[in-house]
């Protein structure tokens, strides 16, 4: 996969653009939300990172057509687990963008985000580090 941009605002996020039609877990924590169209999941992490994760540009649109959840809501994940499969081919001949945004939604809860500055990753690479802030 590549990792196509970095960016620090109210919302942290990085950029991804998927070599396989498949989506794993970045961090150990719960299933918080898996939307009904499987485009989309939100985990939060064992740290507090709540991480949305979105594949693709769009693709709710495609009301769940090419996507295969692996997990539910509520499900305990450890990183690298598979949580989604979508068929990366049939998507893009609907015309849709893959680039997959995946971003830390309470940011401001951290004292500190760090990105990676790698502009290729593997599934199983760490893309950023959460700093919590003390209480």
């Amino acid at each position: 996969m590549k990792y196509i941009k970095r960016k620090k605002q109210a919302l942290s996020s990085v950029g991804i653009i998927p070599s396989a039609g498949r989506t794993v877990s970045p961090v150990n924590g719960i299933v918080t939300t898996l939307f009904k169209t499987k485009h989309a999941i939100g985990i939060t992490s064992d740290n507090g990172a709540e991480i949305l994760i979105h594949i693709g540009m769009d693709t709710v649109q495609l009301e769940g057509k090419y996507f295969t959840a692996h997990v539910k809501q509520g499900d305990k994940v450890s990183a690298g687990d598979l949580l989604l499969e979508f068929d990366m081919e049939k998507i893009r001949e609907e015309g849709y963008n893959l680039i997959t945004p995946v971003i830390i939604t309470n940011s401001a809860d951290f004292k500190q985000i760090d990105t990676t500055r790698e502009r290729a990753v593997s599934e199983k690479q760490v893309v950023a580090f959460c700093y919590r802030r003390r209480k």
